[in-house]
C-alpha cells in the first residue's frame, strides 16, 4: 500500500489482483498491457528530469483509480473512474513522487517475484 498526493488530497493505493479486475471491468483493458505501454513512454536520462512527453495521463489517471478501488475493498461503495477523477482539482503531473509512486506500487504488486529476482541477478524459478 502506498500513498499519492493529488494536490491537496491523499489516495491510498494498492497493486492486488483486484485492481487488475477492476480496471478491466471500467476500461475494457489490460492493465498490465496498458502499464507496459506507459512505461514505455517515460524517458529519462540519467542526470536530467523524466521526459513525460509521450506519457498517456489518463491511462496514468486509470491506474491509480484501479489500485485506490482495489485498497477500498471492503469498506463503503467506491465512485466510479469520472466521478472519482471529478473529486480533484488539480493534479500535478510534473510531481516525480505521484508517477513514480504510482508505477512502483504498480511495479511490486503485480512483479514481485520479477523484481526479487532481477535485484539479487537470477531470474525467477518457474513453478508447478
Amino acid at each position: 500500500m502506498r500513498e499519492l498526493k493529488f494536490g491537496e488530497q491523499t489516495v491510498r493505493v494498492k497493486a492486488t489482483p483486484l485492481a487488475l479486475l477492476f480496471y478491466k471491468q471500467e476500461f475494457g483493458g489490460d492493465l498490465l498491457a496498458d502499464m507496459t505501454k506507459m512505461a514505455g513512454g517515460l524517458k529519462e536520462e540519467p542526470e536530467q528530469e523524466a521526459d513525460i512527453s509521450g506519457l498517456d495521463t489518463v491511462a496514468i489517471l486509470q491506474l491509480i483509480w484501479a489500485m485506490a478501488k482495489a485498497d477500498a475493498f471492503g469498506g463503503p461503495s467506491f465512485p466510479s473512474f469520472i466521478n472519482w477523477l471529478g473529486s480533484f482539482e488539480d493534479v500535478d503531473f510534473t510531481d516525480e513522487s505521484l508517477l513514480k509512486g504510482a508505477l512502483e506500487e504498480a511495479a511490486h504488486g503485480f512483479f514481485r517475484k520479477g523484481l526479487q529476482a532481477s535485484t539479487q541477478g537470477r531470474k525467477p524459478r518457474k513453478t508447478r
